[in-house]
């Protein structure tokens, strides 16, 4: 429990993001450990926090994010005055909307923001490499999404399942319609998988 000397009460938003994406990456990233790394910090920290933000699911290029855009309306509010990640990949993977957060409206709101595995800290003052760390995180993000429509593409042209749901139509004796909705590639021949 820090924080004895400074007399700023920091409501805090614990804020986590998945992408479909980032599920690969196994445990390290999941919604779970993050949110253990981000209540340990807080506790640790004597934090008071106010709310958890999740957004699963959700691309870090996006920041149309439901439970961002909750938490950043809680911030308008007055409701929040720090934010917590686990690193600034989860707060966002667009460099220019990151720099706008960081050095503009988290500033003129007196928003604190941390980003606990990296060791960021507003008010400690960030690292001259954050930046490069937003472009990285932006780059990442669109590698990725080139190397997934690739490897879509390759199944595709080889004629493999690739996970989309099919609807198809049958009739049935009595000439009846029936929806057929079976899992698989919408462009098979109709055989059962």
């Amino acid at each position: 429990m820090k924080q004895p000397y400074n007399t700023t009460i920091y409501n805090t938003a614990l804020y986590m993001r998945l992408s479909r994406d980032d599920e690969n990456y196994g445990d390290s990233v999941s919604i779970e450990t993050q949110r253990t790394i981000l209540q340990q910090y807080a506790k640790e920290q004597g934090l008071h926090v106010v709310g958890e933000y999740v957004d699963d699911g959700w691309s870090g290029t996006n920041f149309e994010r439901p439970d961002f855009q909750r938490m950043m309306d809680d911030v308008e509010a007055g409701k929040v005055n720090c934010i917590v990640t686990k690193d600034l990949s989860r707060f966002g993977r667009e460099h220019v909307m990151m720099d706008y957060y960081l050095e503009f409206l988290f500033p003129e709101k007196r928003v604190r923001y941390i980003a606990v595995a990296e060791n960021e800290d507003t008010e400690k003052g960030l690292s001259d490499f954050v930046p490069f760390k937003n472009l990285f995180n932006e780059w990442f993000a669109k590698d990725t999404s080139r190397k997934v429509k690739a490897a879509f593409k390759a199944k595709f042209a080889t004629g493999q399942r690739i996970g989309l749901c099919s609807h198809r139509v049958q009739e049935t004796p009595g000439n009846q319609k029936q929806a057929d909705n079976r899992r698989g590639n919408p462009l098979d021949s109709g055989e059962d998988f």
